[in-house]
């Protein structure tokens, strides 16, 4: 193998590795605005998580984060516009990263 191909492989390696990375940090942050959301809810507990799931869950619907911001934006109501989640998954996506830096 010629020191191109290993280069070639090298790449791929870590454009899979930040593509895995970055699909578990949305999922993570999904999980987290839907514990913010339902804190907003008044769930708590089992429910609190079993509605975060729920949100993790809508963010297969489409590509992007739409699909999770009208959710939430659904089921909050006045409690919360779309403008106020999206700065939410944009604060909480740094909050997931970190998170899963610290565990790897």
């Amino acid at each position: 193998m010629t020191t191109f191909d290993d280069r070639e492989n090298s790449f791929e390696a870590k454009f899979a590795h930040d593509a895995d990375m970055q699909f578990r940090a949305e999922a993570r942050r999904n999980k987290l605005a839907g514990l913010w959301a339902a804190g907003l809810l008044g769930k708590t507990g089992a429910e609190a998580e079993e509605y975060a799931i729920s949100v993790v869950t809508a963010d297969f619907e489409e590509a992007g984060s739409e699909d999770v911001v009208r959710k939430l934006a659904n089921d909050l109501g006045s409690k919360a516009g779309a403008d106020e989640i999206r700065a939410k998954l944009g604060e909480l996506l740094g909050v997931a990263k970190a998170q899963l830096m610290t565990e790897n």
